[in-house]
């Protein structure tokens, strides 16, 4: 047993905070908005220069020039504002976004991130990535913990090309939630159906009681 993808996104949900500004990554964060908890209001930003997404539109009503950053259709809300990209990067350059929930290949014991690129495969580019880690308030990645080979993506140090280092504040994966604290990554909570021995056994990194 394990999370899947709707219940990691579920589980990544519970970080907003209300009243915040917030970016979502591609991947599984893009289907947090579908599960924002009943009275927790946050404003999503997409970094290609959308303040307030809505959820994913229902089936019929998609509207093509309406994306977000990963280029899926998405909605927008009666306050949602548009603006250019340097506006866009300018918010997340200036502090004012609190948090970024963004999809990861590898994390490192110590916080440091791999999500843009697999050298030898072909990329159209670092994306807003490498500014979201550096200066938003806090990052939390949501990602398998393991490859497709069973190896493990949480690992004592990346072998990737690196987005930031030493950036990630929290880890949620299909096998629960781990905090990146001095000296490793600390167990804060485990997926439903795995024992804390599983989790163990699928990461590389240093894990501290």
């Amino acid at each position: 047993m394990a999370w899947d993808r709707n219940q990691m996104a579920a589980r990544a949900a519970l970080e907003l905070q209300d009243g915040t500004y917030v970016n979502l990554g591609i991947g599984i964060p893009t289907l947090v908005p579908n599960f924002i908890p009943e009275g927790v209001h946050v404003t999503l930003q997409s970094e290609n220069g959308m303040l307030g997404m809505g959820p994913f539109p229902i089936a019929g009503t998609e509207d093509p020039d309406l994306i977000n950053a990963g280029k899926q259709t998405i909605t927008e809300l009666p306050d949602t504002s548009y603006f250019d990209s340097a506006t866009s990067f300018g918010m997340i350059r200036g502090g004012k976004i609190a948090m970024a929930i963004l999809g990861a290949m590898e994390v490192a014991e110590n916080g440091d991130l791999a999500n843009w690129m697999i050298p030898g495969k072909l990329v159209k580019g670092m994306g807003g990535a490498m500014d979201l880690v550096a200066g938003v308030g806090r990052v939390v990645v949501v990602m398998d913990h393991t490859n497709k080979h069973g190896e493990s993506k949480v690992l004592k140090s990346c072998t990737l090309p690196l987005t930031g280092t030493g950036v990630v504040n929290r880890i949620i994966s299909n096998l629960g939630v781990l905090d990146v604290v001095e000296g490793g990554l600390k167990i804060v909570e485990l997926a439903d159906g795995v024992t804390e021995a599983e989790l163990r056994a699928a990461t590389e990194a240093t894990i501290v009681n």
